[in-house]
């Protein structure tokens, strides 16, 4: 089944395992028939990758960051998998299934890493200690030469002291992506986090997740709307494909772009 996915590598190369893969998955919103029904046949992500996930509003492209993000449970699905730097592999969708929430919990809080539009950062807390709050609900130690060098890479190393009522739209955004890289974690989703900044700003901001998946080996999916934004950047792409049921319904099918 997961297997069958990892068809992206070149004749006589061996690709390298997934550390996520959600295959024949659903998720349904509201009640039929004006149900909302996302389809996922295959999303696989490894190591160190830039993966952009475009779509215009309503089109699940939220939903689906929800299911990445383990906060929402897919409706159905034969295979969810996720593996952990620490722990291995993860059956995910045993995990919903048996309702082990402080497991899936645990997952979330260690393994994945969430930039959101508005940037989320605490105010009454500096940069630095945004990012410090990080390790700690991650249960990890603290670490700030890790903070200091993540810092550096963004840019913002002069920020760390700083309120975010301090910072320039920009700036807050690196320091969002600092504090969702600060524990380590082996995703990072982003919820269209160019959309507060203009197109100069969001091209940085775009080539910052590009540098950063590669120097820290973290895989980073990001939402957008704006495909040529991420068009010549990202490794890959996927989007929407809609279609409307006779009950006045929505059907949105998740497919790799550029296959």
């Amino acid at each position: 089944m997961l297997a069958a996915a990892l068809d992206t590598a070149k004749p006589g190369q061996v690709p390298p395992a997934p550390i996520l893969a959600l295959t024949n998955a659903v998720k349904l919103r509201g009640s039929p028939p004006l149900e909302f029904r996302l389809e996922i046949p295959s999303f696989i992500a490894r190591a160190g990758e830039f993966i952009a996930v475009v779509g215009e509003s309503g089109c699940g492209k939220s939903t689906l960051l929800d299911l990445l993000a383990l906060i929402s449970r897919p409706s159905d699905a034969s295979g969810f998998m996720l593996a952990d730097a620490e722990c291995g592999s993860h059956d995910i969708s045993a995990l919903w299934r048996d309702g082990n929430e402080r497991a899936l919990s645990t997952l979330r809080a260690r393994s994945v890493g969430y930039v959101l539009q508005t940037g989320g950062l605490l105010p009454f807390l500096t940069v630095g200690g945004n990012a410090e709050l990080s390790l700690a609900l991650a249960g990890r130690p603290l670490d700030r030469d890790r903070i200091r060098r993540l810092a550096e890479n963004l840019g913002i190393e002069g920020q760390l002291r700083k309120k975010p009522y301090q910072l320039s739209g920009g700036q807050r955004q690196r320091a969002a992506i600092l504090r969702a890289l600060a524990h380590n974690p082996r995703i990072v989703l982003a919820d269209e986090p160019t959309a507060a900044v203009d197109k100069t700003r969001a091209g940085a901001i775009v080539a910052d997740f590009r540098r950063i998946a590669m120097i820290e080996r973290t895989t980073v999916i990001m939402v957008t709307h704006d495909l040529t934004l991420v068009d010549d950047t990202a490794d890959r792409r996927f989007g929407f494909r809609l279609a409307t049921t006779a009950g006045g319904g929505t059907v949105s099918t998740c497919v790799a772009l550029g296959a």
